[in-house]
C-alpha cells in the first residue's frame, strides 16, 4: 500500500453463527428460539438464535435465566467440530480476495482489501460478493462493515444485522462516532465504560472533548487509542496471524455428483486452481488430500504423502484420481469436492515437517 493511501477494511461477522448452523442442519429448529449450550442448572448459553434474542436471551447468560425469559427455548448441544469446519469454508473464501485476513474468532474476521488479489476497486462490491458466496456455500448469512479502518469497519458490521452491509466513508467517520455510547466501541469493556461514565464521558462526542493527556492520565497507554477512536481514527493494521500451511480449492455443485466419472471430471477445476497457485508462487508440496462432502453434509477425506515433491500437474492429477477412486462406489450424492496440497515448501525454505497442520484453503 502506498504511503498516505486510504485503507479499505472489511469486517465480516456471521449472524448468530452457532445457532444458525444448528437451524440449517435441523429444519425442525428453523424459526424457533434456539440456544446452543447446556440446559442444566449450571448451564450457560453459548449462542442464541435471533428468535431467542427477541426474548432477551444472550450468550453467556445462565441457562435457567434464559428459560425463565423464554420458556419455549430449545437447547442444543454445541458441535464445535462442525462450527470449525464451516469457519474454515468461510475463511477459504476470504483468502481468495486477500492474504491479509485477521480472524477474531470462528465467526468474524477483518480483511484488508486495499490491494486485493482480484484487483477489484470497490471494497463494498467485495463485501457484497462475499456475503452472496458465503450464503451459496454454507446457506448462512453474514453481516459486513466496510470502512477505512478496523474500528469503523467493526462498528459498521453491527449497524444493520442480520444479513446487512453498511459503509462508513472517511468523510462520515468522525460524525458517525459522535452519538455512539462509549460502551459500543471495540476495546471499551463494561468496567472501562463505567469509569468513563464516572468522568462524565458517555458518548463519542464527550470522548472527543477530552485531551490526550487527560485520557492517558486516566486510562494509561489505551488513552491514545481512545483519543483517536473519538475522531474516527485507528491505525491498527490487519494482521494475518497464521502462516499458510496448505493450498486448497473446492467446489460446491448445483446438482449432486452421483458417479465416479462425474467426480473425476469435476477434479479439473480444483486441480487447475491449486497448481496455478503453486506455479505462480513457486510453492512445492508432498501431500495431496481429496475432500468430499455428501448430500447429507457428511464429510470424508483421503490423503497421500509422497516421498518427494509433486513434479507437475499430471502427477498431481494421478494421485488425486487414485484418492477419488478410493471413495467409489458412491452410496450417496456428492455436493462438494475439493483438493488440498500440504507439506509445503516455499522458495528458500525447507519442507514443512508436519502434514497434519490445520489447513487454510483457497476455495473456488
Amino acid at each position: 500500500m502506498e504511503q498516505g493511501q486510504t485503507r479499505k477494511i472489511i469486517h465480516v461477522d456471521m449472524d448468530a453463527f452457532y445457532a444458525s448452523v444448528e437451524q440449517r442442519d435441523d429444519p425442525t429448529l428453523r424459526g424457533r428460539p434456539v440456544a446452543v449450550g447446556g440446559s442444566r442448572a449450571r448451564g450457560v448459553v453459548a449462542a442464541a438464535s435471533y428468535e431467542a434474542r427477541k426474548f432477551g436471551v444472550r450468550s453467556a447468560m445462565p441457562s435457567v435465566t434464559a428459560l425463565r425469559q423464554c420458556p419455549e427455548l430449545i437447547f442444543v448441544k454445541p458441535r464445535f467440530n462442525v462450527y470449525k469446519e464451516v469457519s474454515g469454508q468461510i475463511r477459504a473464501l476470504f483468502l481468495e480476495y486477500t492474504n491479509l485476513v485477521e480472524p477474531l474468532s470462528l465467526d468474524e474476521a477483518y480483511l484488508d482489501v486495499t490491494e486485493n488479489l482480484k484487483s477489484l476497486p470497490s471494497a463494498t462490491a467485495i463485501a457484497r460478493e462475499l456475503q452472496a458466496r458465503i450464503f451459496t456455500e454454507t446457506k448462512l448469512t453474514a453481516s459486513a462493515g466496510v470502512s477505512y479502518n478496523k474500528l469503523l469497519a467493526k462498528l459498521a458490521s453491527d449497524y444493520r444485522k442480520p444479513n446487512g452491509l453498511y459503509v462508513i466513508t472517511p468523510e462520515r467517520g468522525p460524525a458517525f462516532v459522535e452519538t455512539l455510547a462509549v460502551g459500543k466501541f471495540h476495546g471499551v469493556g463494561p468496567k472501562t465504560a463505567a469509569k468513563m461514565n464516572g468522568l462524565g464521558i458517555f458518548t463519542g462526542l464527550d470522548l472527543r472533548g477530552q485531551t490526550k493527556e487527560f485520557l492517558q492520565r486516566n486510562f494509561g497507554k489505551a488513552g491514545s487509542y481512545y483519543f483517536g477512536m473519538a475522531r474516527g481514527l485507528d491505525v491498527r493494521p490487519v494482521i494475518a496471524d497464521r502462516v499458510r500451511k496448505s493450498i486448497g480449492s473446492e467446489t460446491t455443485f448445483a446438482n449432486d455428483l452421483t458417479t465416479g466419472g462425474e467426480m473425476i471430471a469435476a477434479l479439473a477445476d480444483p486441480l487447475d486452481s491449486v497448481w496455478t497457485y503453486c506455479e505462480a508462487r513457486h510453492v512445492a508440496a508432498r501431500t495431496v488430500t481429496v475432500k468430499a462432502k455428501y448430500a447429507d453434509f457428511t464429510l470424508v477425506t483421503r490423503a497421500r504423502t509422497l516421498a518427494h515433491v509433486i513434479p507437475n500437474r499430471t502427477a498431481l492429477e494421478s494421485v488425486a484420481r487414485e484418492l477419488v477412486a478410493s471413495l467409489l462406489p458412491l452410496e450417496k450424492g456428492v455436493r462438494l469436492l475439493g483438493v488440498t496440497l500440504s507439506s509445503l515448501s516455499f522458495p528458500g525454505e525447507a519442507l514443512a515437517e508436519n502434514a497434519a497442520t490445520p489447513q487454510l484453503t483457497l476455495a473456488l
